[in-house]
């Protein structure tokens, strides 16, 4: 059986959707098996049951598409910021509140700038960080706009 670092590390978001929709729709449309359908059960692929290592992998995969869409969750705010995208308006689209989601992307923020000081680590320097900060703004501001 594949871990889920081992499958994070061999799909991308897209091929990992695949592999976790294909194994989702057998999964729905397979009928269960009891013993007594064993020696008539459906030659089709398409309709046999999940084996338990393939079960497992689509546990897996639903962790690494979880984990794959969170990564660029705080590049896709900051895009929404450019574009003009209020903090209320972030807050509904990731289904929080603007507080939240601006604290969120604040914490990314200082994650960013404290790679700077890992060996091997891309990371932003002050100029980075303060232009992102510039671009978060504050949530309160936009209120008295």
């Amino acid at each position: 059986m594949s871990t889920l670092d081992d499958l994070e590390r061999r799909f991308t978001l897209l091929t990992a959707v695949a592999r976790y929709d294909a194994l989702r729709t057998r999964d729905a449309l397979a009928a269960p098996l009891d013993e007594d359908d064993a020696a008539t059960a459906s030659p089709d692929p398409a309709e046999v049951p999940l084996r338990r290592s393939e079960a497992l992998e689509m546990l897996a995969l639903g962790e690494v598409i979880a984990r794959k869409a969170a990564y660029g969750r705080q590049l896709s705010v900051r895009s929404a910021r450019q574009a003009g995208a209020s903090w209320s308006q972030i807050g509904a689209a990731l289904g929080t509140s603007k507080q939240a989601a601006w604290e969120a992307h604040n914490r990314w923020i200082d994650e960013q700038a404290q790679q700077q000081e890992n060996p091997g680590h891309w990371g932003w320097d002050e100029e980075d960080v303060t232009a992102a900060r510039i671009l978060a703004g504050d949530p309160k501001e936009e209120e008295r706009a």
